[in-house]
C-alpha cells in the first residue's frame, strides 16, 4: 500500500471511530464510554481503537469536537454570507430549534448533555467543553448585539439575552427528549424570538 493510500485509510478509520464514539457517548455519556464496548461495536481491538488518538482521553476530546462541528454545520453553517442583523438572528434561532427537534444524536443535544455530565468534573475534557461553550456564548451575544442595532429599543444587554436563549434551548431539549412533547419546538421558537426582541 502506498503512503498516500495508507494515510487515507488511517483517516477513514479515525473518522469511523470518532463517529461511533459520538453516537455511543450521546447515549451513555462521555465518561460512560468505554474502550472495550466501542471496540466490540466496531469489531476492532482496544489497541487498534485507541491507537490513532494516543489515549482514551484524546478519543473523547475528538468525539466532543466532532459533535460540536455537527452543531455548527446544522445551526451556524447555513448563516454564511448572511449579514449580521435581525434576519440572521431569526434564522439562527430557527436552525437551533430545528436541530433540537430533529437532533442527529440519539441522546439529544450533545453539548447540553455533556454540560450536565461534566460541569462538576474538573479535567481536560471539562476544560475543552468550557472553551466551546464560552466561545458559543460570545458569538451568540455578538449576534444579538448586531440584531439589536436594527431593532427598536429598549434592549436588554446582549449577554443577558444570550443567557436566556441558551436556557430556553436547554429547556426545549428536555421537553423534546424527556417529555416527548410534540409542541415543544414551536413553543421554544416563539419564546426564543420573544427573548431576542424579534417580531412575532
Amino acid at each position: 500500500m502506498s503512503p498516500r493510500h495508507s494515510a487515507a485509510e488511517a483517516a477513514r478509520t479515525r473518522e469511523r471511530i470518532v463517529g461511533a464514539a459520538v453516537s455511543e457517548a450521546s447515549r451513555v455519556g462521555l465518561e460512560g464510554l468505554t474502550v472495550g464496548s466501542l471496540a466490540q461495536r466496531l469489531g476492532m481491538s482496544k489497541a487498534g481503537l485507541v491507537g490513532p488518538f494516543g489515549s482514551r482521553e484524546r478519543l473523547l476530546m475528538a468525539a466532543l469536537d466532532q459533535a460540536c462541528e455537527v452543531f455548527r454545520a446544522a445551526v451556524t453553517g447555513p448563516l454564511d454570507g448572511l449579514p449580521p442583523g435581525p434576519e440572521r438572528l431569526e434564522r439562527l434561532i430557527d436552525g437551533w430549534v430545528g436541530y433540537l427537534a430533529d437532533c442527529p444524536f440519539p441522546g439529544g443535544c450533545f453539548v447540553t448533555a455533556a454540560t450536565s455530565e461534566l460541569d462538576g468534573r474538573p479535567g481536560p475534557l471539562r476544560d475543552r467543553l468550557r472553551e466551546i461553550v464560552a466561545s458559543h456564548r460570545r458569538a451568540l451575544a455578538a449576534e444579538v448585539a448586531a440584531a439589536q442595532e436594527a431593532l427598536p429599543g429598549p434592549h436588554r444587554p446582549a449577554e443577558e439575552v444570550a443567557t436566556a436563549l441558551t436556557g430556553l434551548s436547554m429547556a426545549a431539549n428536555q421537553e423534546i427528549q424527556l417529555l416527548g412533547d410534540p409542541s415543544a419546538a414551536g413553543r421554544a421558537r416563539a419564546a426564543m424570538r420573544h427573548a431576542a426582541g424579534l417580531p412575532a
